[in-house]
């Protein structure tokens, strides 16, 4: 609620001052970067979501066909935050959040079984 705040706060300010709407996005996404609020573990787990419908069934991100999987891969490796959140625009830092919090979750195991090989 406080994100969509300074959201209308910022573009209210832009509105009023002219600016073009790429310096508009640009300032509303430093803005909610900078004062994103800690969201609980219930409300980031909430943004992952199963469908069968979308990518067979695998949890995805707010059902935006972005697996939890590819954003933890893409994460691992040489990608920083910045430039995933650069690249995928459709995705929010509470997003990734909640693949890290999502992949806790299911990382929690009471006692492993050893497999047949």
């Amino acid at each position: 609620m406080a994100d969509r705040q300074i959201t209308v706060r910022a573009k209210r300010l832009f509105i009023i001052k002219g600016k073009g709407k790429e310096l508009w996005l640009q300032l509303a996404k430093s803005r909610l970067r900078e004062y994103s609020i800690a969201m609980s573990e219930a409300e980031l787990l909430a943004r992952i979501t199963t469908d069968p419908a979308i990518c067979h069934g695998k949890p995805c991100v707010r059902g935006l066909r972005y697996p939890v999987e590819f954003i933890l891969e893409m994460l691992s490796g040489p990608t920083t935050v910045e430039q995933f959140l650069t690249d995928y625009p459709d995705l929010e830092a509470d997003d990734l959040k909640a693949s890290f919090a999502y992949a806790a979750r299911m990382s929690r195991v009471k006692r492993l079984e050893p497999m047949a090989a």
